[in-house]
């Protein structure tokens, strides 16, 4: 029996028990996890609150699965990484701010 050490993080660990099964392929696995529509929509209202612009978009990515990006108007501003480890699940903002950005 193998202790509670040596075992996967519970989605992951999940997500193994689907692919014994035939439900998901190790494949989808090791792609991380996966921001759906539903929960974009949700980032994207909170980011629309959050900073009063109702502009913010949340887009889903074309190759990635695990993350997506942001918009603000027609302006891509960062990207946003789904953290689903510890069957915690949290959402991760990460925009570059280029110093020619920063001119007048």
């Amino acid at each position: 029996m193998e202790s509670e050490q040596s075992r996967p993080p519970g989605t992951y660990r999940r997500l193994l028990a689907f692919a014994r099964h035939g439900k998901c392929s190790i494949r989808d696995i090791k792609k991380g996890p996966v921001v759906d529509k539903t929960e974009m929509a949700k980032v994207e209202r909170y980011l629309r609150q959050s900073f009063a612009n109702h502009s913010i978009r949340v887009v889903g990515r074309p190759k990635k699965t695990d993350s997506a990006e942001v918009y603000i108007g027609e302006e891509f501003v960062g990207v946003l990484f789904v953290d689903d480890e510890d069957g915690d699940r949290s959402y991760n903002f990460t925009m570059a701010i280029l110093d020619t950005d920063l001119e007048d």
